[in-house]
């Protein structure tokens, strides 16, 4: 099972279905950094970036599920993976989310083989916008013997 929650980490991480978070608004005026952020200014995360950031993520444009296992083979957190964003207001269905991609993952795994057609090379870039989305591919779905 460590495994299994390390490649949707990992899927996690190279497609945030919301690379950019959700938009927020300074309460009061503040300062980060020495710079002054009025009160009232929108404030956007960029999680794709925090994500892609190789200070946090050795090879980060690579599908690695391993960077979340320890020696061990257990699973281990990250503090730069944030596909819920962070603190008070992080998304409030991220457990109901980690569930279902957990059991829609492990069901679809257990019932098909799952290949790319002879010689076709998917893309790892996604389409950019508000929500990433994938690039066409074709994809055989064998089913397995019960």
């Amino acid at each position: 099972m460590p495994y299994v929650e390390a490649v949707l980490h990992e899927v996690l991480r190279l497609c945030n279905v919301v690379p950019l978070g959700i938009f927020r608004a300074t309460s009061q005026d503040a300062v980060v950094r020495g710079y002054t952020i009025p009160k009232g200014t929108m404030v956007i995360t960029n999680l794709y970036s925090v994500h892609f950031d190789e200070k946090y993520w050795s090879n980060p444009s690579i599908f690695s599920p391993e960077r979340f296992l320890g020696c061990n083979g257990k699973f281990v957190r990250h503090e730069a993976f944030l596909p819920f964003s962070i603190g008070k207001r992080h998304c409030l269905g991220e457990q109901l989310a980690r569930l279902e991609m957990f059991l829609f993952f492990t069901t679809l795994l257990q019932r098909f083989h799952l290949q790319f057609p002879e010689g076709f090379i998917p893309s790892l870039s996604p389409k950019l916008g508000m929500t990433l989305q994938p690039r066409p591919y074709s994809i055989c779905a064998i089913r397995r013997q019960q």
